[in-house]
């Protein structure tokens, strides 16, 4: 959401967690961010005006298992 409240690294993705992707289209929709705990923004930069879902939801992703790897 670009309007997030956090950068997608900040959650602590240690604990359970449920990741929500809103269309490429529309987003997501308000009563489902409404019932979010918090909604996170990926930076962009240059003339990227935004991710595709499977992208965005990639990066969260990853940025789970990186916090939630043994190292």
């Amino acid at each position: 959401e670009a309007s997030g409240d956090k950068l997608y690294t900040e959650p602590d993705y240690r604990i359970a967690t449920a990741i929500v992707l809103g269309s490429e289209g529309r987003g997501i929709r308000r009563l489902v961010k409404e019932h979010c705990d918090f909604l996170v923004r990926i930076p962009l930069h240059g003339r990227i005006a935004s991710l595709n879902a499977s992208v965005a939801g990639a990066l969260a992703m990853y940025e789970a298992a990186k916090q939630r790897s043994p190292s």
